[in-house]
């Protein structure tokens, strides 16, 4: 069956809300993704779905460097979470989430994206250790899980700071 991707619907939410309970094992990134739904501007949430089931979730939400001003940075977007479900990862479903994801973001006015993430994985799309631009995260993590990638060449330049996600992932 094809792969349907587009933006999130109302109508998703139970859905969208299942497949991250699933994706995790636990409820915590489900409620995020609804906190996030109300809180964060902007929000981009995409859906992949097959024979009408949501079978994958992706959000990217705004990020901010500490210590710089909101107004006149440029816009940066952290991608977090991306679900897909058990019995259809290893398929595509979360890189065709990402590279649509990425021209979303484009569209939007983004000019690069944080992830922390699987060292293994999101390298596949462009991403670096966003240390090797300055950035650091705010939570302690290895170097090596915490990546940055710029969807405009150089947009990262002459930056440097530590990375502060949208607040409502400070309850979860």
């Amino acid at each position: 069956m094809d792969l349907i991707l587009r933006e999130e619907r109302p109508d998703d939410r139970d859905a969208i809300r299942l497949v991250n309970e699933r994706a995790f094992d636990r409820p915590d990134e489900a409620n995020l993704v609804d906190a996030l739904r109300s809180e964060a501007r902007p929000f981009v949430s995409i859906v992949a779905e097959q024979g009408g089931v949501i079978v994958g979730h992706l959000v990217f939400s705004p990020v901010t460097i500490a210590g710089q001003p909101a107004e006149g940075s440029p816009r940066l977007l952290g991608l977090a979470p991306m679900a897909v479900l058990p019995d259809h990862q290893r398929r595509g479903v979360g890189s065709a989430l990402v590279r649509l994801g990425f021209d979303t973001c484009r569209a939007l006015g983004a000019v690069a994206v944080v992830v922390l993430g699987h060292p293994e994985y999101y390298p596949r799309f462009g991403f670096r250790p966003a240390s090797s631009f300055g950035l650091r995260s705010e939570y302690d993590v290895p170097d090596d899980v915490f990546l940055a990638l710029e969807l405009r060449p150089g947009s990262l330049s002459g930056r440097s700071g530590s990375i502060r996600y949208h607040e409502a992932f400070a309850s979860f």
